[in-house]
């Protein structure tokens, strides 16, 4: 473990990685405090120019990942000031967030937010050290069969826990899927779905993809949403930024609990910031609230999901890394940055790519300490980016999704096509779709053809590889679960009521 570190911080130690890690982490911060934006349109706008540039596997990464974490830091931020999540992670940062603002605590909130994003952060990265390599070498054991089994585990995961509706985020999964298939069969050489235009023989490129869905689509919601105001309000003063150290001890056993929630939720593939968040806070308020503080500007309420939710984006790489499947759909969209470069996430990427792994592991270390020197003193200038008004934040946005996409391909073609995914994208979120499935479902639908076709090459057709091994048995009886309990649990309890009801009369 010591000598993968030492490599990881040789490599993230470099000038140029050190300084590709604390531009992504500014970035990410400015990205983050914008209502809406988020780390996956960060990422999916700037991934085109990282790659354009000709930067090698480990540095766009590190860059890519600076960009996540620096984006749960600056969630925070329209939370706390005017009430408005700055993504899904950040919205129980909303409940004693703004209240703290409102009591004209708003500098000592942003400055205890940071430190509790920066521990949770760290307790989380501390995990990925200690446990990563060890899923790996368990991981080497899997064959074609037990990844199959794993993508569909991770299927199941994705519509037992992302979102409120499970029906639209499997349906999501399944577009993915269907957009994965665009193209020429590679096992056969059929033509599959490109309705005879040779531009698809290709099938649709990955950054097209998510620049569309993303990008695109959030500028046509924000020209929907251009005549409302750009806030929920006034933004509060901030006073103090610096947070005491009274105050940091006093939110001590929250930030610790909830940084290794975050974790365990973060690891789990398909979960994310938001279920670490309420999780986290919920089990404070339980654990905590004895006076009914909760949700009226409690620091530990503040501290508790922002803790949570910056351990559940560091702990998202540990499946990512080490199984090859996403931990959130970030990581979906960094995993499909990676099989750019040609690179396919796995048990064997602590043996075979130990540069990008080890130097992404090191650069997190770095820039979770680049993040919290930022997010102290310059939180007033930071905070300024949520006055930026939409006519100007709309056309700039534009142009880098145009430029990354036309500097990548250099053909119109490209250009129509991420507006047509633009569009669909933009009606799939009238209708209430989550766009990360349909992501996790184009990243992990080619996996999942690849390891199934391998699968049945072994077997010579035989479909009861499938089920053979111990592991594969295991992860098929695990993804029945998932899917069966989500809808058997509330019957089972509604029974119960039932049951109650019945012998107290």
């Amino acid at each position: 473990m010591w000598d993968f570190l030492a490599q990881g911080f040789a490599v993230a130690l470099t000038p140029l990685n050190l300084g590709l890690a604390f531009l992504g982490a500014l970035i990410g911060t400015l990205f983050g405090a914008l209502p809406g934006i988020g780390p996956i349109n960060g990422i999916a706008i700037l991934m085109p120019l990282a790659y354009t540039m000709g930067l090698p596997a480990e540095s766009s990464l590190i860059l890519l990942a600076a960009i996540y974490t620096g984006s749960e830091y600056g969630g925070r931020m329209s939370s706390i000031l005017l009430n408005v999540p700055g993504d899904a992670g950040a919205v129980f940062t909303t409940l004693d967030g703004n209240p703290l603002a409102k009591q004209g605590l708003a500098g000592p909130a942003l400055g205890l937010s940071a430190v509790s994003s920066f521990i949770g952060a760290t307790l989380a990265i501390l995990g990925i050290t200690l446990f990563a390599p060890l899923l790996a070498r368990v991981a080497v054991m899997f064959g074609p069969a037990e990844f199959f089994a794993l993508m569909v585990f991770a299927f199941a995961s994705m519509s037992a826990m992302m979102g409120k509706d499970p029906l639209k985020t499997a349906i999501g999964a399944v577009l993915g899927v269907l957009v994965a298939t665009i193209g020429v069969d590679s096992g056969t050489g059929v033509l599959r779905f490109t309705f005879g235009i040779p531009e698809l023989y290709d099938g649709i490129d990955f950054i097209v993809l998510i620049i569309g869905l993303f990008a695109i689509s959030e500028i046509l919601l924000m020209l929907e949403h251009s005549h409302t105001s750009d806030d929920g309000g006034a933004m509060a003063p901030l006073g103090r930024v610096m947070v005491r150290l009274k105050e940091v001890l006093f939110c001590k056993w929250a930030i610790l609990r909830s940084g290794l929630i975050g974790f365990v939720i973060g690891v789990l593939p398909g979960t994310g910031a938001s279920v670490a968040g309420a999780v986290a806070y919920t089990t404070e308020k339980r654990l905590s609230d004895q006076k009914g503080t909760f949700g009226k500007g409690d620091m530990r309420g503040l501290s508790a999901p922002e803790s949570a939710n910056n351990a559940a984006a560091v702990g998202a790489f540990v499946p990512m890394l080490t199984l090859g499947i996403p931990g959130s759909g970030t990581t979906a969209v960094m995993l499909g940055a990676l099989m750019l470069y040609n690179i396919t996430p796995g048990p064997t990427m602590f043996t075979e790519h130990t540069a990008v792994a080890g130097g992404l592991i090191a650069s997190l270390y770095l820039g979770n300490l680049m993040l919290l020197l930022l997010n102290l003193p310059l939180a007033g200038l930071f905070a300024r980016v949520l006055t930026i008004p939409r006519w100007l934040l709309v056309p700039a946005i534009a142009i880098l999704a145009f430029v990354g996409v036309f500097q990548l391909h250099s053909n119109l073609y490209a250009i129509f096509l991420m507006l047509i995914v633009g569009v669909m994208g933009y009606l799939l979120r009238k209708l209430g779709f989550s766009l990360a499935p349909i992501i996790l479902g184009y990243v992990l639908g080619g996996l999942m053809e690849q390891n199934l076709r391998r699968a049945l090459a072994i077997s010579g057709g035989d479909s009861g590889i499938l089920w053979q091994s111990g592991i594969s048995i295991g992860l098929w009886i695990a993804a029945a679960m998932l899917i069966v309990l989500p809808w058997l649990l509330p019957w089972l309890w509604r029974k119960r009521n039932a049951a109650s009801c019945s012998l107290s009369k």
